[in-house]
C-alpha cells in the first residue's frame, strides 16, 4: 500500500484536516451539552469532504490509471508471483 501513495495529496490532506477541526469542534461541543454547535462541528465534516472531493475535481488529487498501466502492473505482478 505504500508504493502506490494512497492519500498523499493537497486534496486528500485538505479534506482530512478540515474533518478532524470538525470532529474537534463536535466533541467539545458535546461535552458542553450544545446540541446546535455539535452539528455545527459536523457541518464542517461534511464540507471537509465536499473541499476534498472539489480539490481533487480542479486536479490535486490522484491521477486516475490508464488501462494500459493497470495491464502493466497486473502483468508485473503475475509474473512476480510465477517467479516465488
Amino acid at each position: 500500500m505504500a508504493g502506490s501513495a494512497h492519500g498523499h495529496t493537497p486534496a486528500a490532506w485538505t479534506g482530512v484536516i478540515i474533518s478532524f477541526i470538525g470532529f474537534c469542534i463536535a466533541g467539545v461541543f458535546m461535552v458542553a451539552a450544545n446540541v446546535p454547535g455539535f452539528w455545527a462541528g459536523m457541518a464542517v465534516v461534511v464540507l471537509g469532504g465536499v473541499v476534498g472531493g472539489a480539490m481533487k475535481v480542479a486536479g490535486l488529487g490522484m491521477p486516475k490509471q490508464s488501462a494500459d498501466v493497470v495491464a502493466a502492473r497486473e502483468a508485473a505482478t503475475t509474473t512476480a508471483r510465477a517467479r516465488s
